[in-house]
């Protein structure tokens, strides 16, 4: 069950959505909504503070609680974590795999320091390669701990996205990563294999994804071509 603030972040948000709470709005005092919804002060005042962070309200100290208008969705934004199969779907495009390859391994010094491992533990080394509209369009190297992959991909199949897979098969939600975005040298042998037309360019995001814990789950090297992903985040001052 979700908690008590989310469900009533999820209601005004419905009621955003069907315009009941138009750009412009001023909500009514917090005790008020409180009482409303049958909560404490300390539970709405939750709720407008995940809808204040996802910019969808404006909290004027002093002066009240503004309903702010939307911008245009945009598919690959930064400030959203997303699975690759969830950015495909959005861009309207069909999704396949390429290739998928898995195999054991052993951790290297460069992943344990992001794992919280040590150099030579036993990783789950998977790699695979993504389709869309029958061209290559990206390529994943993930590399998860032995101890919290187990033989997870040796016995189940496994495809579209790997949060997902997590999820269902060994019940981790991955909350968020930390992303360094960087591009890579031509001479990178993924690079290689995604650059298909003699202009293609290619980003490289280096990440570690976290459970609700905050406790590291996977490292991964996500390859995408940029003529096919466009990446943006919005920055404020």
């Amino acid at each position: 069950m979700s908690p008590r603030y989310m469900e009533i972040k999820k209601a005004l948000e419905e009621q955003m959505d069907r315009g009941l709470l138009p750009p412009g709005y001023r909500f009514p005092s917090e005790p008020e909504m409180a009482a409303k919804f049958g909560v404490s002060r300390e539970t709405f005042r939750a709720a407008v503070k995940k809808l204040e962070e996802e910019g969808k309200i404006r909290v004027q100290h002093g002066v009240g609680t503004f309903v702010i208008r939307q911008l245009d969705h945009v598919p690959s934004n930064l400030n959203r974590l997303q699975s690759t199969s969830e950015m495909l779907r959005a861009a309207g495009l069909q999704e396949s795999d390429r290739h998928q390859t898995v195999r054991h391994g052993e951790c290297t010094e460069e992943w344990a320091a992001y794992l919280n491992l040590k150099a030579g533990d036993p990783v789950v080394i998977l790699e695979r390669g993504r389709m869309a509209d029958g061209e290559p369009v990206m390529t994943s190297v993930y590399i998860l701990p032995k101890s919290i992959a187990g033989r997870s991909f040796d016995s189940a199949a496994f495809s579209g996205s790997l949060f997902q897979f997590l999820e269902h098969e060994l019940g981790i939600t991955i909350r968020k990563s930390h992303t360094e975005i960087k591009v890579p040298p031509a001479s990178d042998p993924y690079v290689k294999s995604l650059a298909v037309h003699p202009d293609t360019g290619v980003l490289l995001m280096q990440q570690t994804h976290y459970d609700e814990n905050n406790f590291p789950v996977f490292y991964a090297y996500d390859y995408f071509r940029n003529d096919v992903f466009r990446f943006w985040i919005d920055r404020m001052r």
